[in-house]
């Protein structure tokens, strides 16, 4: 049969597999074996062709057949991703013929598409009002795009690129990122030099911009900040206009942390009608139902976390908020929850003594307190309580309710676990109130009230992009990057707008940034590190001083020349503190020692001095789980550990099949993937059984269920030292036992680490694979020694068992 293909004009051409061939000739320059790719990719595609088929479905058929293969060999990826860039640019651009013509036609097209996207009403008249389009179009580079990986590609152009009002894509990567570093110039003396830096800064793949920003940065609607954290307060009214918020909020892409403490228990009086409280859950039920009706876009959710001090009267129904089962309006199916847990109830776990539960409305004070004092005024509630003067009170073992939030963790993921004293006396920004919740994600810690809603600006240095050529990490491009990056997110702040006047007040009061880093566990692996060893936690502590460093120099500097932001007077920084000063405060109060290394390498003593000057911004540095923008940057997100090394990834974008590129190519430099690549898919990546590898590798490439636990601890708290927010850190744990948990969480707090985030349990039971062949009888062996040996191994020097509570021989008493 002969097979005809449909154009775009609906004229019918005879289907010419040579064109095909050069075009996946063309997509495999430079890797190895090309006439290899060219006969696999053209062969399956033949599989897949029928007769009418549309040049965009041959387009679609001939990149998912080289996704197929992405199994056998990762550099697969990169022909699909050159595939996919081929057909984006013959959209927005037209058809070229060579790598000259592709920057040509870039150059060519830049101004007249920015110049629609403003006539459509798309993006912001000053793009074209105030930058010179055909100058900036000289220095875009497509050859930049090769950098990105097939997932990376895909989410840029369903995600974050601008489409015309009739559907039409308007931009190509490289377009994006000059529009998004327009965005972020606007208010620079030179813009268009401003936003020739933060281009090559991005487009290379450097540092990041957060989500919001990439999708709103140079647009009508710049709200362009990421996260937004705010407080209830026990008031109808205001009850009413926090719900009103989180709906423009959500619609603006923000994440969001609502604390809830302040709300009144249920069965607490209301003397205005002489009835009693519902409590808090209802409300959080429907603010639960905002987030679903308010659709990103009819893509996504919103996305918010209900904070709760375990004080609280009912603290034991917010625990059961996530549960499957029980009242469906009593349960929030979208939003998430945390814990924010005071000193005071850490000692009374590890003392194993009685906690007591109030109604807010008798302890009005409690929340606005912390550390030393919290634990006062909390011991003089419990006295009045016993001595029958408290209307409302419950009273129950500490290591109980320890027990039951470490249960509710382990069955749903909620609530995370996050520690207030431990955050105020380490921040450096609280002399404008207590600060009373995290966000969305963990990471941001800045003071809120009923006047402020706090805001925070993110970005995130790509580490697996400052790596020296001949091994080794390149400081001095790091304190590059972090340095442009303070800057860029200090011009966001100026140019943001959100539909909260208490969140552009506190934004324009505070300025508060969070410069984090993605890549930690890509550039360990790459230089042969093992995640928990003395080499991977130096590492850390080294990158977070010369990035904490940079950051902080940056922002005294931009105070020099921009002015200090409003509420600097008073804060730490004005008495010349940085955050590894915070530790020794954090001991004083708590009255014990936190477990972490100390060493310096940097002249922190000079920039204590400088700081006493002024700071442009009242934080600067807190580190995202950056899960999507590390897709672009093609990396590991955030801190984490490789979740596994070959897995399918479920996006808002669709399923992809990852395979971490540096186990396989430090396979392929010992001549060792061709030789176990179908052992290794049977066990789904696994090299831990698989006698043919050596220990050495095996050490580098264990999985996040494999590591000790204490690792990722260890990691946190080397990185926090230098951090004057907090960290997303997520924990991976194997073992179900409460005792190992007790233990684990408490090690998070002796380590002055502030807040922890999802909890990933290891499934009892996994499905097979059947994704390649498997010779049952050959292999039964190596599967049952697999099976039996997994998640075996402790770390080196971070044990997998501390015991620092003691719980686990006491975790059911």
């Amino acid at each position: 049969m002969s097979i005809t293909v449909v154009k775009r004009n609906g004229t019918r051409e005879p289907y010419d597999a040579n064109k095909i061939n050069l075009a996946i000739e063309d997509a495999s320059v430079g890797l190895d074996e090309n006439i290899t790719w060219v006969t696999q990719i053209a062969s399956e595609l033949e599989l897949t062709l029928f007769d009418g088929i549309t040049t965009q479905q041959l387009d679609e058929a001939v990149i998912q057949v080289a996704l197929q293969n992405v199994k056998d060999d990762p550099a697969f990826d990169t022909v699909a991703a050159r595939l996919l860039l081929k057909t984006i640019y013959k959209r927005v651009l037209g058809d070229y013929t060579d790598a000259a013509d592709l920057k040509k036609l870039h150059k060519e097209h830049f101004g007249p598409n920015v110049i629609r996207g403003v006539e459509e009403g798309l993006l912001d008249p000053r793009l074209v009002e105030m930058f010179d389009l055909e100058a900036l179009s000289e220095h875009l580079e497509p050859a930049h795009d090769e950098l990105l990986k097939y997932i990376g590609v895909v989410t840029l152009n369903n995600r974050y690129g601008i489409k015309g009002r009739n559907g039409d894509a308007l931009e190509v990567p490289q377009y994006f990122w000059m529009r998004i570093a327009m965005g972020l110039s606007l208010n620079e003396a030179n813009p268009n030099e401003a936003a020739l830096k933060f281009y090559q800064k991005m487009s290379s793949l450097e540092y990041l911009a957060a989500g919001s920003t990439l999708v709103n940065a140079g647009t009508i609607y710049p709200q362009l900040a990421n996260c937004f954290v705010m407080e209830m307060q026990d008031d109808m009214e205001h009850i009413a206009k926090t719900t009103r918020d989180v709906m423009w909020l959500t619609k603006g892409t923000g994440g969001i942390g609502l604390s809830v403490t302040k709300l009144r228990a249920q069965g607490s009086p209301i003397r205005s009608n002489n009835t009693t409280s519902t409590g808090p859950i209802p409300f959080m039920h429907t603010i639960d139902s905002i987030l679903r009706a308010v659709s990103r876009g009819g893509k996504k959710f919103g996305a918010l976390c209900f904070y709760m001090e375990n004080w609280h009267m009912d603290f034991p129904e917010f625990l059961e908020l996530r549960s499957n089962s029980g009242d469906p309006y009593r349960r929030t199916r979208t939003a998430n929850t945390a814990v924010w847990i005071s000193d005071e109830f850490m000692k009374r776990v590890q003392n194993d003594d009685s906690w007591y539960l109030f109604d807010p409305l008798e302890v009005t004070d409690l929340n606005e307190l912390y550390g030393k004092a919290f634990s006062a005024r909390y011991n003089e509630y419990v006295a009045m309580a016993e001595a029958g003067e408290m209307h409302m009170f419950k009273k129950i073992g500490a290591r109980e309710q320890f027990k039951s939030i470490l249960i509710s963790l382990q069955t749903s993921s909620h609530p995370w676990l996050t520690w207030k004293d431990t955050i105020n006396n380490r921040a450096l920004n609280n002399n404008t109130g207590t600060i009373h919740l995290s966000n969305l994600c963990t990471e941001i810690t800045l003071p809120q009230d009923e006047d402020n809603v706090s805001v925070c600006n993110l970005a995130s240095i790509n580490l697996s992009r400052h790596l020296l050529p001949e091994g080794g990490v390149d400081f001095a491009k790091i304190a590059e990057s972090a340095r442009l990056a303070v800057r860029q997110l200090d011009n966001l702040i100026d140019i943001t707008r959100s539909s909260v006047k208490e969140a552009d007040f506190s934004n324009e009061q505070n300025r508060a940034v969070g410069l984090g880093v993605m890549g930690f566990t890509d550039i360990i692996e790459k230089l042969g590190y093992s995640y928990e060893s003395e080499e991977a936690y130096d590492l850390i502590d080294e990158i977070m001083e010369h990035v904490s460093y940079a950051a902080i120099d940056a922002s005294t500097e931009l105070a020099k020349e921009r002015g200090a932001y409003t509420n600097f007077e008073g804060s730490g920084w004005s008495k010349g503190l940085v955050p590894l000063d915070s530790i020794a405060l954090t001991e004083e109060d708590r009255g014990m020692e936190i477990k972490v290394n100390r060493k310096t390498r940097l002249d922190w003593d000079a920039m204590r001095e400088k700081v006493k000057g002024g700071m442009r911004n009242a934080t600067l540095m807190a580190i995202a789980p950056t899960a999507s923008i590390g897709l672009v940057a093609g990396t590991t997100p955030g801190l984490d550990p490789q979740f596994s090394q070959i897995f399918s990834r479920s996006t808002s974008n669709g399923k992809f099949l990852e395979v971490n590129r540096n186990l396989v190519e430090t396979l392929q430099e010992h001549d060792l993937w061709e030789k176990n690549r179908e052992v290794i898919l049977r066990s789904q990546g696994d090299i831990q059984h698989i006698d043919g590898i050596p220990d050495d590798i095996k050490a580098v490439f264990k999985t996040s269920f494999q590591l000790s636990p204490y690792s990722f601890l260890e990691v946190a708290a080397r990185a926090q030292k230098w951090i004057d927010q907090a960290i997303s850190r997520n924990m991976y744990l194997e073992t179900r036992d409460l005792g190992d948990m007790m233990d684990i969480y408490f090690d998070a707090w002796s380590r002055g680490v502030k807040t922890t985030y999802y909890l990933h349990m290891k499934p009892r039971h996994q499905a097979e694979q059947s994704t390649v062949k498997v010779n049952k009888s050959e292999e039964i062996s190596s599967t049952k020694s697999a099976a039996a040996g997994a998640g075996s191994s402790s770390a080196g020097s971070a044990p997998a068992r501390k015991g620092f509570g003691g719980f686990s021989k006491k975790a059911d008493s």
